[in-house]
């Protein structure tokens, strides 16, 4: 484990300890953001944490996350948190959320830690090293047919939009089980190999940068809705290696 790493899991877990003491209290205050989501005190301070540990270790390094402005830095890495993804699942004291840190290396996502401190859950892997959960190596499912495969969503809109003939899209009719264990919880469960596909309609870099590395370090793949794998395009697609390769067919020419 590089010092980069071993330093991204201390954090996220100091920081999830620090959002285990909001959840479940009742008395949690959630705000509004000006994009209509939610945002409680919890996830300012968990991300206040991170940036200021990032700041001590790595001061040239950037940082982007979720609740304040970009910090600019003066070399080609920059990490990027979310310090609670999944914050609706929080404020109703589902324990399915995470803190998410990634450090992006030249424009590519070198590691990936996200925790899940109400479930004890640890996933951490960086490029070339393979994907774990608390230590213990992960890999993605080997099922191929769709008919028997667990396919996962976050937004509801991914069963009441209209009708859409795109190919991940179509899993929601032709999957074997479909179910809503969304956010970040989803892609993690792809990677452990409990599910095949987590889709995503809707993502923001912070949403995206510490699942890539953990995904497709355990056999998987991860794309955009036009196939693209990128932190910063329409939605994110995590899948398993046969399932994903035959979704990527035929979304690309």
């Amino acid at each position: 484990m590089t010092p980069e790493l071993q330093h991204a899991v201390e954090m996220a877990e100091q920081a999830g300890r620090l959002t285990l003491s909001w959840f479940s209290k009742k008395s949690l205050q959630v705000f509004t953001k000006r994009d209509s989501s939610p945002v409680t005190e919890a996830d300012r301070n968990a991300e206040e944490l991170i940036r200021k540990a990032i700041k001590s270790r790595y001061p040239d390094d950037g940082v982007l996350g979720e609740e304040f402005e970009e910090h600019v830095g003066n070399n080609r890495r920059r990490w990027i948190i979310d310090p609670i993804d999944g914050t609706k699942a929080f404020i109703h004291g589902v324990p399915l959320f995470g803190v998410m840190i990634a450090l992006e290396i030249e424009g590519t996502q070198q590691l990936g830690v996200v925790y899940f401190p109400a479930l004890g859950e640890l996933y951490h892997a960086e490029r070339g090293c393979g994907a774990y959960c608390n230590g213990s190596p992960i890999q993605v499912s080997s099922v191929s047919d769709i008919s028997v495969a667990t396919v996962l969503f976050t937004e509801k809109e991914y069963l009441l939009d209209s009708l859409s003939l795109h190919p991940v899209d179509m899993l929601r009719h032709d999957a074997g089980l479909v179910r809503g264990w969304g956010d970040c919880y989803g892609h993690t469960l792809v990677a452990s190999g409990r599910a095949e596909v987590s889709v995503d309609k809707i993502m923001s870099p912070w949403d995206c940068a510490a699942l890539i590395p953990i995904v497709t370090e355990a056999g998987g793949c991860c794309f955009d809705y036009t196939g693209v794998t990128t932190i910063s395009g329409q939605g994110l697609v995590s899948a398993n290696k046969a399932i994903g390769t035959a979704l990527l067919a035929t979304i690309t020419p």
